[in-house]
């Protein structure tokens, strides 16, 4: 088992942890309107309904930004698709914090937002390119914790909006987020794992099935962790009517342990494989989602959220150390995709929460719909596995040695059948 000094001098820690940062920060500004989601609704009086969709179009328009992003960073390079990314951040945040003044800026602010959003492909692409196969699991894992923006925002963006208003936080972040960029620069260097290939050759990933199988998997895994860090302020402050700046700190436990566990699972699914990870983490997802029916008490939901937090964020791990071994050759494309396929469920959970406390009084039906949900592909998993061992990788998802006609064939097999 190779330490973990061994497995950074396998690559270049320098360009992980700049994508670490670009992601860190991205994810932060990605979800400002769920952190500040308490004081947007008290401002315009929302109803459930129109603060759950208010928090959701972020996390839509990064989902649908993810891909066009991973697909300009096969042509200019990873870096500098990070760099002109960032770059717009800043110009965007500086709009938010001179003309958002109602409901509709708002939601135009949501969809600028989803210009972070968009990181995620290139990020885990760029810190994890200069890695070998069997140390790429954890190389994502570590770019992937950049999740840990949640962490940031929840934890800074109340009590900012609390002393100067919820409209100059845009103008905070737009500041810190020279940081990353400055960073990016000078530190990250193009990983030499790329080829030229053919438009129709980067978005080969798209017409497979094992494409669409690991979308489906990241919708309850990624999708539940973008969904419920942007969701729980509103829920804990409405649930439980904690002060905003509570809720905040409440939400910063739970996403803290899917952030930090994130690494875990990449770590974990290099050494054990990342479909019995995978299928560990669904498992607990389930029975979280299914005891959060019950409204425990604030503590018990917190330690509940915490558990399923650790669960979905041990899946992301795992399940991008299955894509690059699946993908060898387009990687940023294939992650941007099943990335914008995930963050689509995120953008699904704040809905049907919303109408769910609108329609019914209470959350517990969002809750059971995600669970019903995640144990549909808990047993599509345990079909699909059955097909993928021996193709393109070892029992319970280990990394096996490629035959050079492997290699050759590796993310792009035939098309789905009409």
């Amino acid at each position: 088992m190779a330490s973990f000094k061994t497995v950074m001098k396998s690559g270049h820690p320098p360009t992980l942890f700049a994508a670490f940062l670009y992601f860190d920060f991205c994810f932060a500004i990605w979800v400002l309107n769920g952190a500040m989601g308490p004081f947007i609704t008290e401002t315009y009086k929302l109803t459930p309904a129109q603060t759950g969709f208010m928090i959701s179009l972020p996390i839509l328009a990064g989902a649908i930004m993810r891909f066009p992003l991973g697909i300009l960073a096969q042509y200019i390079g990873r870096k500098n698709a990070a760099i002109t990314e960032m770059s717009v951040i800043i110009l965007a945040m500086i709009y938010g914090f001179f003309f958002v003044s109602s409901y509709n800026d708002v939601l135009a602010m949501g969809v600028l937002l989803g210009i972070a959003g968009a990181s995620f492909g290139v990020a885990l692409s760029l810190g994890s390119g200069w890695f070998p196969p069997e140390h790429k699991g954890l190389a994502m894992g570590i770019a992937g914790a950049g999740n840990s923006g949640t962490v940031l925002a929840v934890l800074f963006a109340p009590p900012l909006a609390q002393a100067y208003g919820w409209q100059a936080v845009y103008g905070f972040a737009g500041a810190v987020m020279v940081i990353p960029l400055i960073v990016m620069i000078i530190l990250a260097k193009e990983p030499p794992d790329s080829e030229h290939q053919s438009f129709k050759e980067h978005i080969s990933c798209l017409f497979t099935k094992d494409g669409w199988a690991f979308s489906l998997i990241y919708v309850i895994t990624f999708g539940g962790f973008i969904g419920l860090s942007n969701f729980l302020p509103t829920f804990f402050y409405e649930q439980f009517a904690v002060t905003k700046v509570e809720a905040g700190r409440l939400t910063m436990l739970a996403a803290f342990m899917g952030s930090g566990i994130r690494i875990v699972g990449g770590y974990f699914a290099d050494r054990i494989g990342g479909i019995a990870v995978l299928s560990v983490v669904l498992l607990a997802a389930i029975g979280s989602f299914l005891a959060l029916t019950s409204t425990p008490s604030l503590a018990v939901t917190t330690i509940l959220f915490m558990l399923c937090f650790a669960a979905l964020g041990a899946g992301n791990g795992a399940l991008f150390q299955l894509v690059p071994l699946r993908y060898p050759t387009n990687t940023a494309v294939s992650g941007s995709m099943i990335g914008e396929i995930g963050a689509l469920g995120g953008a699904i959970l704040p809905n049907v929460m919303g109408f769910s406390k609108q329609y019914t009084g209470a959350f517990a039906t969002g809750f059971v719909v995600y669970a019903v949900f995640a144990a549909v592909v808990l047993g599509c998993l345990f079909l699909w596995q059955k097909k993928w061992v021996g193709a393109w990788v070892g029992p319970r998802g280990k990394v096996i040695d490629p035959t050079p006609a492997q290699l050759q064939a590796a993310g792009r097999l035939e098309p789905i059948a009409a």
